[in-house]
């Protein structure tokens, strides 16, 4: 998974505080909200999904949790990955497991971006940054497809606005199809938030099969829109 390298936020603002304490109160038990440990982005899952092991995200996304260098990529990349499975994977992040019926998965990465990062950043950087073929040209699919050991085939995007936040916040929600390895068809949801300042990449990604995602659309739009970043806000 290709990842642009971070760092820690600034302290949570009280207003966003407040506005995650207010949706708290209102959802009540039907969600857990989470919040970046720098308090500048935010999401709400449904109290039913369970948290995947942390150790088991950072050595997925940063590898060995011993090395040094992963050391310094846990201070300046914040990750939660929620499954709706009962035995929750990050496995589950790019297919269902063995055990019982699919269930949706959601994965949240904010990155703080360095001078030179800031200075490559668009939004189709917003939409690539995941790894996906996204903004790949019709004739880049074709050459992809042919290629035996190419993990991602069928790719079919199905929706791609941009969202304008406040005070200068910019973003991308995209949805697209896949097969992945040669397993059955998955559908993704990716947010995307450049922060206004431009240091912070917040980024959301929803994944579940293609028949889940059919059956739960409203659902699970509810939670990409539930996904926020401090800059939207006056």
């Amino acid at each position: 998974m290709k990842t642009w390298r971070a760092g820690s936020g600034a302290a949570a603002a009280f207003g966003v505080a407040a506005m995650i304490a207010g949706l708290a109160g209102c959802g009540g038990s039907q969600y857990t909200f989470v919040r970046d440990s720098g308090g500048s982005t935010y999401f709400k899952v449904p109290a039913t999904w369970h948290k995947v092991d942390q150790d088991a995200v950072d050595a997925a996304l940063l590898g060995d949790p011993s090395s040094a260098t992963t050391q310094v990529l846990k201070q300046r990349i914040w990750t939660a990955a929620y499954d709706g499975h009962t035995q929750p994977s990050i496995d589950h992040i790019m297919t269902a497991g063995p055990e019982g019926p699919d269930e949706p998965f959601a994965f949240a990465i904010v990155q703080t971006l360095s001078e030179e990062q800031q200075q490559d950043v668009s939004l189709n950087a917003l939409r690539n940054v995941m790894g996906f073929p996204v903004t790949a040209t019709a004739a880049e699919r074709t050459q992809n497809e042919q290629n035996k050991e190419y993990p991602y085939k069928n790719f079919e995007l199905t929706r791609d606005e941009v969202l304008e936040g406040d005070n200068g916040a910019k973003g991308v929600r995209v949805q697209f199809s896949l097969r992945y390895m040669g397993g059955p068809l998955q559908t993704f949801q990716q947010t995307g938030y450049l922060s206004a300042d431009g240091t912070t990449m917040s980024t959301f990604l929803i994944r579940c099969s293609a028949t889940c995602f059919q059956q739960r659309q409203a659902e699970l739009d509810s939670i990409a829109q539930s996904f926020k970043v401090k800059n939207n806000f006056g």
